[in-house]
């Protein structure tokens, strides 16, 4: 291993030991006599100071620059008092370095790596997102997801479901959105689709006899782009049998209080159990079978009051016998400066 501790690691219990650790310059400033070099890994931040008493160690510290690579050795001290970090896991340390090596050095990054880079325009974090990745929020995205993924994985397994990979090249079938479509060597002018969802594979599996199924599945769908959902993304997909609608929330409700427990320790879901919506009473009362319910902007039924109203849309629908509703919404008057006193 090139390193023997990562960089957040470190505290008041290693001072004393040598240590050897590696990873990217975050930031560096040099004092003249001292320099102090931050290094980032996947972990966090630990701060080394080099003194030109190290000349090997300093002159190597001089030639690195902002995200290159580099392997530090030297003995964890505690910083003074006045200098510690209540920011840092490792704020209460440093590391005298006694030994620099460069791994790999770098070219000024197009951005700043360290902060400021959600200013940035997304095209080009985008096209080095291998750059973009290293930024603590990102990074620390991927880790929550992989939390996530691992939490619901435990927790079906826990309720005997069996995690089942199912086909990603498979016969188109008829679902709501379009197949993309993948041609196929050994047959020419067939293809293969990739599954907007595992449907009828997951109830296959409930046909053998599998009783309880799970996945973290990649769809796929070539149809426009939403808000929440891209050409391909992943969901969890599961399928079980001998149950009816109360089961199927419980598990879920279940899954989703847990795991806000798990990531949010400051953070509770406020009505429990979840409130049941039928359909018809959501249409009815939200104009939308997914009410967003922290508004509680309900409608309400005007027909009676359209009757007479010489609007054609409103004719129109009353005498197909539907109904004309409303919704309360609070309008913030503006003031025109007709209105004004001189």
């Amino acid at each position: 291993m090139l390193k023997t501790h990562t960089c957040g690691e470190l505290n008041l219990n290693h001072v004393g030991e040598r240590v050897t650790l590696a990873g990217w310059v975050n930031r560096r400033r040099d004092h003249g006599g001292l320099i102090f070099i931050d290094l980032r890994d996947r972990f966090g931040l630990t701060q080394v100071t080099i003194d030109t008493d190290q000349v090997q160690a300093h002159d190597t510290a001089v030639q690195a620059r902002n995200e290159v690579v580099i392997q530090v050795k030297g003995i964890v001290a505690a910083r003074p008092e006045n200098m510690r970090n209540p920011n840092l896991a490792t704020g209460d340390v440093e590391l005298l370095a006694d030994e620099v090596t460069i791994l790999n050095p770098a070219k000024n990054p197009p951005f700043y790596i360290s902060g400021g880079s959600d200013e940035v325009d997304e095209t080009l974090r985008l096209k080095y997102r291998y750059l973009d990745i290293r930024r603590p929020r990102l990074a620390q995205n991927l880790t929550l997801r992989h939390r996530i993924v691992r939490f619901i994985r435990e927790y079906l397994s826990d309720r005997d479901f069996l995690e089942i990979e199912t086909p990603i090249l498979l016969k188109s079938t008829p679902e709501g959105a379009r197949d993309f479509v993948v041609p196929s060597r050994l047959h020419p002018g067939e293809f293969y689709a990739l599954p907007q969802s595992p449907q009828q594979l997951k109830q296959l599996l409930m046909v053998a006899g599998i009783e309880r199924y799970f996945q973290i599945a990649r769809c796929f769908r070539d149809e426009d782009l939403r808000a929440d959902r891209q050409l391909e993304f992943t969901q969890l997909d599961l399928e079980m049998s001998f149950v009816d609608a109360t089961d199927i929330r419980a598990l879920i409700e279940g899954l989703l209080i847990k795991l806000t427990a798990a990531e949010n320790a400051g953070k509770r879901i406020m009505e429990l159990p979840f409130p049941v919506i039928k359909y018809a009473d959501a249409v009815e009362k939200y104009g939308i079978d997914r009410p967003d319910l922290r508004f509680g902007q309900l409608l309400f039924n005007v027909t009676d009051a359209m009757r007479g109203s010489q609007f054609a849309v409103f004719q129109n629908a009353i005498a197909a016998a539907g109904k004309s509703r409303a919704s309360s919404i609070r309008v913030r008057p503006t003031w025109r400066a007709e209105n004004s006193m001189s």
